[in-house]
């Protein structure tokens, strides 16, 4: 498993955040709730700390000002850093604190809805990670993965960082000797939902070799295929090999059930296998196919709700965030709720 998982978050004035506090499992974790309830944003600012830890050759404050604050940017495109900040009246200041287990102190540190590019670091950990964080957006990679870390290096792109930092990692050669072997065993499974293929690069182009059909590029692959090819890549090339930290978010956008199935069980065996995993999702079925994919791992699910007062006004609503073992002690979650009751709907039709 990750050596020094994420155990819990605090985040005050963030987004859409007020006041949350979260704890998280080792294994899997699916962020649940409406459009606007801070799913994403939950996601990245977890993914932007933990890769700046895992990046920082020293880990001093002075050292992480600069880094997380640059993390951040390249993660959400903000105009500046200060437009994280939750909208209040007057001068906002957003706090965030992400306790990783057996390391220390939390990674803690503040920023005003004024800062261009400034963070105030208040603690940090006292070693770095030695698991590598990956995030996935909604949108698969790999059928642009040719030529784009060269682009978004020169040119100005309105690009999210994630999106660079994740076309790197899917370059990795892959793994050879006893890791190598490890790797294969790991892949088994993943072959068997490409329907035996195997995913290799060939000039900075990714392909799918596939017995009886040949070599397919990326971009002629079912999106659910290209999905699944990015993880098999990650593995074969030892990032989610033996632990790490995955990020994925929508996993199920623009795939059929059958994807979203083979997702989830892709998902589960990850968990099983040893990464800490955290995914934001608004569908019941991939919901419901983690619930029924079985696995060992810890599994925890963190629900979003936003909330206001008949006193308060849109703009003050709050977010507010519950976490249980049992996807069924989540309160009321409207867009779950809606699709279940739409297959009721149907079914009685």
């Amino acid at each position: 498993m990750a050596k020094h998982p994420i155990s819990h978050i605090n985040a005050s004035a963030f987004g859409p955040f007020n006041d949350i506090s979260v704890e998280f499992s080792p294994g899997l974790n699916v962020i649940v709730g409406d459009n606007a309830t801070g799913k994403s944003q939950l996601l990245k600012v977890l993914y932007a700390g933990t890769k700046s830890l895992f990046e920082a050759e020293v880990l001093t404050k002075k050292d992480l000002t600069s880094a997380i604050a640059s993390k951040l940017v390249g993660t959400f495109r903000p105009e500046t850093l200060g437009r994280l900040t939750r909208r209040v009246q007057g001068t906002g200041n957003a706090k965030i604190a992400i306790k990783y287990a057996q390391i220390g102190e939390e990674l803690s540190f503040s920023f005003s809805s004024k800062a261009t590019r400034e963070v105030a670091i208040k603690s940090v950990p006292n070693r770095k990670l030695e698991d590598e964080p990956v995030f996935l957006p909604s949108h698969e990679l790999l059928s642009i993965a040719s030529g784009f870390v060269s682009l978004y290096n020169t040119r100005e792109t309105s690009f999210e960082e994630t999106w660079k930092d994740t076309i790197e990692l899917l370059h990795r050669p892959a793994l050879r000797g006893p890791k190598g072997q490890k790797a294969s065993a790991l892949l088994r499974p993943f072959s068997d939902l490409l329907q035996g293929g195997t995913v290799f690069e060939e000039k900075g182009q990714f392909f799918l070799k596939q017995p009886g059909i040949g070599n397919l590029e990326a971009p002629l692959l079912a999106e659910g295929h290209r999905k699944l090819a990015m993880i098999v890549r990650l593995i074969a090339s030892g990032v989610l090999l033996e632990g790490g930290y995955l990020f994925w978010d929508e996993p199920e956008a623009n795939l059929n059930p059958s994807s979203q199935k083979a997702v989830a069980h892709a998902l589960k065996h990850l968990a099983d296998q040893g990464s800490q995993i955290f995914v934001a999702t608004h569908s019941m079925f991939l919901l419901r196919e983690l619930q029924m994919s079985g696995g060992s791992a810890d599994t925890r699910y963190i629900g979003l709700e936003r909330r206001r007062s008949d006193a308060q006004g849109a703009a003050a609503a709050e977010v507010v965030a519950q976490s249980s073992n049992d996807f069924d002690d989540i309160e009321f979650i409207a867009a779950l709720e809606a699709e279940a009751e739409q297959s009721d709907r149907y079914l009685a039709w």
